[in-house]
């Protein structure tokens, strides 16, 4: 058969040529490792010049990118859909949006205007600030916003009030609160108690209050909460200010001068001081600071503690200063080197390539103690240092070099991916470990060279390992057996392991953005996840509300044609009506004269009494009981206890009033007198309206949330908003990962079958690399881990850790080794591992979550990487008795 003799012909001749091309390779690299240990002086002086070049562009050209809308492709559908919408409603990004919060409304918009004022004041600091609940509009159009059936509600407790309002209009004082009690206890002397039971919560705050004044400090009662109680939250008064401050990004915290100024300014407001009032903030500008501040978190100590430790297990590896020194200087100029690559090449750094520095110390250091330890066992011996340094390169480059261009290859598979962060990630950290090899095989020897001396022989063999490779050849079939069925298990961990696409909850909880936007969560008003139609028109607009408002996933749906509201006519005669019963309240007439505290305390005496005599008829918790008690106390009290409680009960009494004037005198709505800024927020300069879906709270899980994300989108597609993002974004990852880790096993793959040259050898380093990825994916189901933004970045370490430690041992088995743990390889391997551990540890014990999750699940990896390494894989090695059939060295 000629053509087949032919074409096996062919094959020969094209992998005897590979065979040419890589030992050329070879001999390349280790007339680097030559030269260099040869020339040292040049090496260094040339190493020194580029240490200064990378330095100098990484303090003017690399920048920290906080922003994590970054961290994915501009060219994705759903980004572009985000910044579409971003373009037309610019207001609601880059914000600082502060919450004020007090026990009663009135105090919470006093403050939050109060605080406005200042903040409007301080261009310095802040572009823009506005209260977007706090409005003449709302003010006066409030009650014809409201739906036809809680309208109803409100007016109906409005006029219930009535009577109690009567006597205040014309005695705005407690005596006329009092007064306005007793028509409450002759209600309840006619069998009214039922009706008066939805007012229990207002007439305890009145208590509350009374109470307070007796015992001299002032509690301010609420009379909004009296008057409308189905509009007042049951933790008081809360009020936004939404701000756009001026942010310095020359700072690490682009907006931090701007909130220091912000509660500079807030705790000098009176209400503030007392303790009546509560600032707190959120926004994407703090959550941005936050977010770095939290990632450089006691990075200083952590950097200390893991160097120190790091030296540690390289003077156990090496055990002479003139191999660490070397190796660590190595180390720390191909990490600069590497900022400098990221400057040029990049230019920032964000959210998640700035682990980089991290991962580079973990896994160059690997090429470093596998040289200084393969040099220790030669050089401390009768021969001279050239021979020996020339003798470990010609064992090692290869090694080493294909270690370092399967990492690179496992890190650059992301560059292509649309997942931004790590595609940056890749690009930088690729080209790190190329760097390190560079280093590795120029940098090092010279300066092994510099500090050379002859010193005693040393064992470097790993203590143990000769009975260890024993033990595994003797059990290997039962070690196979059981990685087997780990394999299985972590297939299936795999399959099952969840991943939680909630960005939040990779930041810490800790902080006060975060605390105050987790307060916020459970409110519909100020659930973060929510989603954004643009609809054509009003007509369309209440349509699609319609429907939307039906989903069992939808909680609340709000859209600018609730500000253009139906059935305005009815609405405006219901408010009419109320006006026109309310008359005497709101046009009283002649006020009495201020009464004295002797008569205050004479009226509160009378009501006291009525209460009293009216006690058998009053459930045992009745507000009114409480009130009474506090009126016999005021009665028999001082003037000040009566002034304290003449002022807080009184103290809004004008403010109310005066609200209630406003909002019974609406008028109809049109497009046309609708608010600039309320037009802004809610419609597009060509007429498109906006249309907001919350959801209920089961969308803060993953889960809940995609199901909100699928419903919304079925009624409309073109949804946008943090839902969509945070979902879209979570897909995004997955996918990337799953592209990358295609590419990048290709890759390695196709680097293995070039520079190994049989598909068994390059077989057996995936298959380890496979049992290593599967092994991770079932401790970390045992320690009920779940996959986030953060954490996933584990997968390329684990390629790059995984395929470096298996190259080794199977390259050595292929030069005719035959004891495998019991070697020079195995000690480099286990300190390597410690050493990259170390690196990875310091980020397992970081505040920042994501960071942390990080950290853990990158050890995991490494761990799984060991057991795989030093059990699955020499167990694989004696199954099929590599070692019988050993290359001849190069």
């Amino acid at each position: 058969m000629p053509g087949l003799a032919s074409r096996t012909t062919a094959s020969h001749l094209g992998a005897r040529r590979a065979g040419a091309v890589f030992r050329a390779i070879h001999k390349g690299l280790v007339w680097l490792v030559d030269r260099s240990d040869r020339h040292y002086l040049v090496v260094l002086l040339l190493g020194a010049l580029l240490l200064l070049i990378s330095l100098y562009a990484a303090s003017h050209r690399l920048s920290i990118d906080t922003d994590s809308d970054h961290l994915f492709s501009e060219k994705l559908p759903w980004r572009q859909q985000s910044e579409a919408f971003a373009r037309q409603f610019p207001q609601f990004s880059d914000t600082l949006t502060v919450v004020v919060r007090a026990p009663t409304p009135e105090e919470a918009r006093i403050a939050a205007q109060a605080l406005n004022e200042k903040l409007r004041a301080d261009p310095t600091h802040f572009r823009s600030s506005t209260t977007p609940g706090i409005s003449p509009f709302f003010n006066r159009q409030g009650l014809l916003l409201l739906p036809p059936k809680e309208l109803e509600s409100t007016i109906g407790s409005m006029l219930q009030a009535q009577p109690l309002l009567g006597p205040l209009a014309t005695d705005p004082t407690a005596r006329g609160l009092f007064h306005g009690l007793d028509l409450m206890v002759e209600g309840v002397r006619r069998g009214m108690t039922e009706d008066l039971s939805s007012y229990d919560a207002a007439l305890g705050n009145v208590a509350h209050s009374m109470e307070d004044a007796i015992s001299g400090h002032a509690s301010p009662l609420s009379w909004q909460a009296l008057l409308t109680p189905q509009l007042v939250g049951a933790n008081g008064g809360q009020e936004f200010i939404l701000i756009h401050p001026v942010r310095d990004f020359t700072a690490l915290q682009p907006g931090r001068a701007a909130t220091d100024e912000m509660l500079r300014l807030a705790n000098a407001l009176p209400e503030v001081k007392s303790g009546r009032v509560r600032i707190n903030y959120t926004g994407s500008v703090p959550l941005a600071d936050e977010e770095f501040a939290s990632l450089t978190d006691r990075a200083v100590p952590i950097a200390v503690g893991s160097s120190v430790l790091l030296i540690f297990w390289l003077m156990l590896a090496l055990g002479s200063w003139r191999l660490i020194v070397p190796v660590i200087i190595t180390l720390v100029a191909g990490l600069i080197y590497t900022f400098g690559f990221a400057a040029l090449a990049v230019g920032r750094l964000n959210l998640v390539s700035v682990a980089f520095a991290v991962l580079f110390v973990g896994l160059a250091v690997d090429f470093g103690i596998q040289f200084a330890v393969r040099l220790r066992a030669r050089m401390f011996s009768e021969r001279n240092f050239d021979d020996s340094m020339h003798e470990t390169a010609h064992r090692v480059v290869s090694q080493i070099g294909l270690a370092a261009l399967a990492t690179s290859c496992g890190f650059l598979a992301f560059a292509p991916t649309d997942f931004t962060g790590v595609a940056e990630l890749g690009i930088i950290a690729g080209a790190g470990m190329l760097l390190a090899l560079l280093c590795t095989l120029t940098l090092l020897p010279a300066l092994l060279r510099l500090l050379s001396k002859k010193e005693p022989h040393a064992e470097v063999a790993l203590p143990g390992g000769a009975k260890a490779d024993a033990w595994l050849q003797r059990n290997r079939k039962g070690v196979l057996a059981a990685f087997a069925l780990i394999g299985l298990a972590g297939l299936w961990s795999a399959i099952t392991i969840p991943f939680d696409a909630n960005p939040l909850h990779t930041k810490r909880s800790d902080t006060e953005a975060m605390r105050t936007l987790t307060s916020l969560m459970d409110d519909p008003n100020t659930n973060p996840f929510t989603m954004d139609i643009l609809v054509k028109d009003l007509a369309a607009t209440r349509t699609i509300g319609d429907r939307l408002g039906k989903l069992p996933e939808v909680a609340q749906v709000v859209s600018g044609a609730d500000f253009v509201p139906a059935h305005q006519d009815d609405k405006l005669e219901q408010i009419q009506q109320a006006s026109d019963l309310m008359y005497a309240v709101l046009n009283p007439g002649e006020r009495q004269p201020t009464p004295s505290y002797a008569d205050m305390r004479a009226a509160a005496r009378d009501t006291a009494e009525g209460i009293a005599s009216v006690a058998d008829k009053l459930d045992a918790k009745s507000p009114l009981r409480r009130i009474g008690k506090a009126l016999e106390q005021l009665a028999k009290g001082s003037d000040a206890q009566m002034a304290t409680a003449n002022q807080a009960l009184t103290q809004f009494l004008p403010y109310t009033l005066h609200q209630l004037a406003d909002s019974l005198s609406a008028e109809r709505i049109t497009m046309e007198n609708l608010p600039d800024e309320l037009k802004r927020d809610w419609f597009t300069p060509d007429g498109r309206v906006r249309v907001q879906v919350t959801p209920t709270a089961s969308a803060q899980k993953t889960q809940g949330l995609r199901r909100f994300v699928q419903a919304v989108q079925q009624v409309a597609p073109d949804a946008a908003g943090s839902a969509v993002d945070t979902i879209k974004a979570a897909d995004t990852i997955l996918s990337a990962f799953r592209e990358a880790a295609v590419y990048a096993t290709l890759a390695i793959g196709v680097v293995l079958m070039l520079v190994l040259r049989r598909l068994r050898d390059a077989g057996l380093v995936l298959a380890t690399l496979l049992m290593s990825a599967l092994l991770t994916a079932l401790l970390a189901r045992i320690g009920g881990l779940s996959i986030n933004f953060a954490n996933i970045i584990a997968l390329p370490l684990l390629l790059g850790v995984g395929v470096s430690f298996n190259v080794y041992f199977v390259m050595n088995w292929r030069q005719g080794m035959q004891l495998f743990l019991g070697s020079p390889t195995a000690r480099a391997v286990l300190f390597s591992a410690l050493t990259t551990g170390t690196a990875f540890g310091s980020l397992a014990i970081a505040r920042h979550p994501g960071t942390a999750s990080m950290g853990i699940v990158l050890l995991l990896s490494l761990l799984a990487v060991l057991l795989s390494t030093f059990a699955f894989l020499p167990a694989m090695l004696y199954s099929i008795g590599l070692c019988q059939a050993p290359d001849k060295p190069h």
